[in-house]
């Protein structure tokens, strides 16, 4: 988040990843604390330095969390990476904090409800742009093009 010329606040960027299966065995606090070292790491090069910044989480027990004299090796990891940041924990109860799951709980998203791609019927033989892109794509042009985008990746 960052405040506009008139003071609202306004998204940076959103990210998100899915968990690997282990991660979602871990208990909550450190599902918690797992969302936030990722995105210490994808925003890395904004946020080291002297300046401080926020951490806002709907989870109250991260601000305790990370004084607890009981760590496990994981949680006692991920301080000592949390430890090279300048950042201060606020809790913000989650229905004040409406744009940071806004993803995750849109009323219109269903899991159980989306489409595979074995699903999706096999017409496009006659479709003519469709066939343009399958031509497009089998071309030397197109995957230079596809190979040189993988190689900056």
């Amino acid at each position: 988040m960052q405040f506009d010329a008139e003071g609202r606040e306004r998204v940076v960027s959103y990210q998100s990843r899915q968990m690997k299966p282990a991660e979602k065995n871990y208990p909550v606090h450190d599902k918690e604390l797992l969302a936030m070292r990722y995105a210490l790491i994808k925003f890395r090069v904004y946020l080291l330095g002297e300046q401080t910044f926020a951490v806002y989480t709907d989870h109250a027990s991260l601000r305790t969390a990370m004084k607890n004299p009981h760590l496990s090796q994981r949680m006692a990891r991920w301080l000592s990476f949390f430890a090279e940041y300048n950042f201060v924990v606020h809790y913000k109860p989650g229905k004040n904090n409406i744009l940071a799951d806004a993803l995750s709980r849109r009323p219109d998203y269903d899991p159980r409800r989306l489409t595979r791609h074995q699903d999706i019927p096999d017409d496009d033989d006659d479709d003519d742009d469709c066939a343009t892109c399958v031509t497009w794509a089998s071309t030397p042009q197109c995957r230079a093009r596809s190979a040189a985008a993988s190689a900056n990746c």
